[in-house]
């Protein structure tokens, strides 16, 4: 997918939050959850996301979905991963 398409897509999903990043090769974000949704859209090289029930490799122009609270591992490819990330925070109700 294109980054535009990929923008507007998130932002009519209600993602209001679109950041760029990127990785040096081979870095590892340690396993870590998020208060928010995240769609990410790689746009250059590879990210390996590792979850609870397995990991994928992500390739320029795939899509990751990570629903908040999701643990999670990160791990750029030999080459670093450039993403833009969607988030979309959840409002939770008053106890």
């Amino acid at each position: 997918m294109e980054r535009a398409a990929f923008e507007a897509r998130v932002r009519e999903q209600g993602f209001d939050e679109i950041v760029e990043r990127a990785m040096p090769a081979n870095e590892v974000n340690a396993m870590h959850a998020h208060d928010f949704d995240a769609q990410i859209l790689i746009v250059a090289g590879q990210m390996t996301m590792r979850r609870e029930f397995g990991e994928h490799v992500f390739h320029t122009g795939e899509i990751c979905e990570i629903t908040a609270g999701t643990l999670h591992e990160e791990r750029a490819g030999p080459l670093g991963a450039t993403y833009v990330a969607g988030r979309r925070r959840r409002i939770m109700a008053a106890q």
